[in-house]
């Protein structure tokens, strides 16, 4: 969990970090927007279904709890949208993906500013029941960005004579087990899971802490607003800075920073006494927020790899839901038997501490990283390799020169014979082939050796 994994892409088909990608970006923007928000949003209307239904605290929190568990760990409703949204994008980007999924994740709070004051208007213009009619509407513009989901293709590839070879392609796994094996992402299932027993509680409940202590239901309302407008620079920021060199690589104990302060921020915030504090807390809340938002799946990118990916964030959120099905009514229970929010406060703040230190301890006792060569010894093995590559080019060259040598001497023997063989023909041939008329017909004249003469030349010849 410490070193970061190759993130290779989808098999044959390489991240672009952008074309298309940010038109998938602006897809996740809104899918996150609708998945996070809506279940923080209806808290809005929990007092009116106490008032209606004769309910406690911990009934009504079943609501956000059973919401956030099908978004995370049932693959129904909101995590039609929202898995395969993360998915994607983490397909089409790589070098540039803590940013992308930093801006992908500030969905959240931009939608939790516009649908918590916007709940609290439906509320009193058409009660919960069309209040939640006219949300569950706005909530099918999400089938608009699934539209743009755009697989990515791996390239055409040219077969030269082995047309009629072809590969053997693996089939991938439905949910590939074989990720526990992996202990940092086993370390990072277990403090996640017990993350999230608290990290949704204060959004949940703050909108009717500030009601308990006598505020107004719009003025209460308006704390979401507020902790959602915080959170949502606080995601690309911290986008921004686990994309840099230093960071990137020890962005697990990144995460482990964002949920201590997180934690610190809800048990310092279950002692605020009146709004004033309650604003403070939701600002220090929302930049701890929008931090762990940011990276937490990031860092579990890290961890496993592209390739596991879809396997392994299904397996997280899945348990990561049984969590949630406990935290909130958990805590409405605690409510219901104490009558203080303080130690809501207190019961979240300390279970998401707990998280964090479960992370960064057994990152740093269990995991080991691979230790990575000195710069002395890389330049030395860089020095050697280049004496190297010169011997061996000295010596291909001196073996070219000795080949050249023999093929000219093997040359010169050849051209020797050739001239010697020449030269003899020479010799037999006489040096010129024009003879004198005179000589030829006294020549002719003269008695030969046999007693007889020649009657003319053309006879003799």
């Amino acid at each position: 969990m410490g070193g970061v994994a190759v993130d290779d892409g989808a098999p044959g088909v390489k991240a672009p970090d952008g074309g298309w990608g940010w038109a998938v970006l602006a897809g996740c923007f809104v899918i996150t927007g609708f998945s996070y928000a809506f279940p923080k949003a209806v808290s809005v209307f929990f007092k009116e279904l106490i008032r209606e239904f004769g309910v406690g605290y911990s009934d009504t929190a079943w609501i956000s709890s059973i919401l956030l568990a099908m978004l995370y760990g049932t693959g129904l409703g909101l995590s039609l949208n929202f898995q395969p949204s993360l998915i994607m994008l983490n397909r089409y980007f790589s070098e540039k993906r803590p940013l992308a999924n930093g801006l992908s994740a500030a969905g959240s709070p931009v939608a939790l500013c516009c649908l918590s004051p916007l709940g609290q208007v439906l509320q009193y213009q058409y009660g919960w029941r069309g209040g939640f009619l006219i949300l569950g509407g706005l909530l099918l513009n999400c089938c608009v960005c699934g539209a743009l989901m755009k697989p990515l293709v791996a390239p055409m590839t040219k077969d030269l004579g082995d047309k009629g070879i072809e590969k053997k392609k693996v089939k991938p796994k439905l949910l590939d087990f074989s990720v526990f094996k992996d202990g940092g992402f086993v370390i990072y299932t277990v403090a996640a899971s017990i993350m999230v027993l608290g990290l949704f509680v204060p959004p949940v409940f703050v909108v009717s802490y500030a009601k308990e202590l006598g505020n107004e239901d719009t003025k209460s309302a308006l704390l979401l607003t507020i902790l959602g407008f915080i959170d949502m620079f606080a995601r690309p920021t911290c986008g921004v800075i686990a994309g840099l060199k230093w960071v990137r690589p020890r962005c697990v104990y990144f995460l482990s920073f964002a949920m201590l302060f997180n934690g610190t921020a809800d048990l310092i915030g279950s002692q605020s006494k009146d709004y004033a504090s309650l604003v403070v807390f939701c600002i220090f809340f929302g930049i701890s927020y929008g931090m762990v938002g940011a990276l937490q799946f990031e860092v579990l990118m890290t961890i496993v790899g592209t390739e596991k990916f879809s396997s392994a964030i299904g397996l997280v959120l899945l348990m990561e839901a049984i969590a949630v099905l406990v935290g909130p009514p958990g805590a409405g229970r605690l409510l219901d038997a104490t009558k203080n929010y303080m130690y809501v406060f207190l019961l979240a703040g300390c279970e998401v501490v707990l998280s964090a230190v479960v992370l960064a301890t057994c990152n740093f006792l269990f995991i080991k990283k691979k230790p990575s060569a000195p710069a002395d010894k890389l330049e030395s093995i860089t020095l050697t390799d280049d004496c190297n590559t010169k011997m061996c080019s000295n010596r291909a060259e001196g073996n070219d020169d000795e080949e050249k040598g023999e093929r000219e001497e093997q040359e010169k023997m050849i051209k020797e014979e050739e001239n010697k063989d020449n030269e003899g023909i020479d010799d037999v041939r006489p040096k010129s082939v024009t003879v004198d008329s005179q000589e030829v017909e006294r020549f002719l004249k003269e008695p030969q050796p046999n007693g007889n003469m020649a009657a003319s030349p053309e006879t003799s010849l």
